[in-house]
């Protein structure tokens, strides 16, 4: 059986991760094509390509038999290795688009769907967030830790919209409606490994959001649990990252309290 070294693989993701970095950077304000995927304002741009490109050729070389989930191309086609790349090239890409220096490159390798390598990182502030399974979280080589809030009064809070909002999947717009109605500072960066991220460096107390793919959360779920934080669904099981359903991230301290506001109604409170 073929030894795995998470240390390796997080080190190649960081280079992949700044490589791509440096490209979204460069890019960043220039013209570029613009193309639309299926739901309302979910754009592509060359530049989700080209990083895409980018990080799966400097993997690729390293771990040849390695197989990929990424955002743009897809599933790779089946190996006999273990470890799966998840990946988003572009993390907020709406914001790219419209010139708002707010999005990710996030990286995570994954064995037997359990994350245990991540690296998220923000192109325009130069921060690179890393985590890797038992050993911690890091921004820019420092430790980083969840918050210690402990009122939900006091929290300041991330949650994102999906692009079928219109839809309403697991009544997203009531359950908004309810953390509105607490009267705390509520963010929506346009980027859930960011989100992610701000969760695990103490910069929110919680996040949640509604229908993200595996790419948009794989790194930031281990980010947060390393953090010292917990990420589950929104009825607190387990959180799976291959699953399309709800995601509740938070400082662990007030993850019941937002269980329960999340919940208040009870024909939500058998959805996940």
């Amino acid at each position: 059986m073929q030894t795995i070294d998470n240390s390796h693989l997080t080190f190649i993701a960081i280079q992949a991760a700044l490589s791509a970095g440096e490209l979204l950077r460069k890019g960043f304000g220039t013209t570029f094509q613009i193309e639309s995927k299926p739901g309302k304002q979910n754009l592509v741009t060359e530049y989700d390509k080209a990083s895409e490109k980018c990080i799966l050729s400097l993997i690729g070389k390293e771990f040849p038999s390695h197989r990929f989930l990424a955002e743009e191309s897809g599933s790779s086609p089946p190996s006999n290795s273990s470890v799966v790349w998840i990946i988003d090239p572009l993390d907020g890409t709406l914001n790219f688009a419209h010139q708002i220096p707010v999005f990710t490159i996030s990286i995570a390798a994954a064995i037997e769907k359990e994350v245990v390598s991540a690296v998220i990182y923000q192109p325009m502030t130069q921060e690179l967030f890393v985590a890797e399974k038992g050993k911690g979280a890091y921004l820019n080589g420092n430790r980083i830790t969840v918050t210690k809030t402990t009122k939900i009064d006091e929290a300041m809070m991330a949650t994102g919209f999906p692009y079928n909002v219109d839809q309403n999947p697991l009544h997203c717009i009531e359950r908004f409606a309810n953390m509105t109605q607490l009267g705390v500072p509520i963010r929506r960066l346009g980027s859930a490994a960011l989100d992610l991220a701000y969760v695990a460096a103490g910069r929110f107390d919680a996040y949640w959001e509604v229908t993200l793919h595996p790419w948009d959360m794989a790194a930031g779920k281990l980010l947060v649990e390393e953090a010292g934080g917990q990420v589950t669904h929104w009825d607190g099981s387990a959180h799976q990252i291959f699953c399309h359903e709800s995601i509740l991230a938070t400082n662990q301290k007030l993850h019941a309290s937002m269980i329960a506001h999340l919940n208040q109604s009870k024909e939500w409170k058998s959805t996940p």
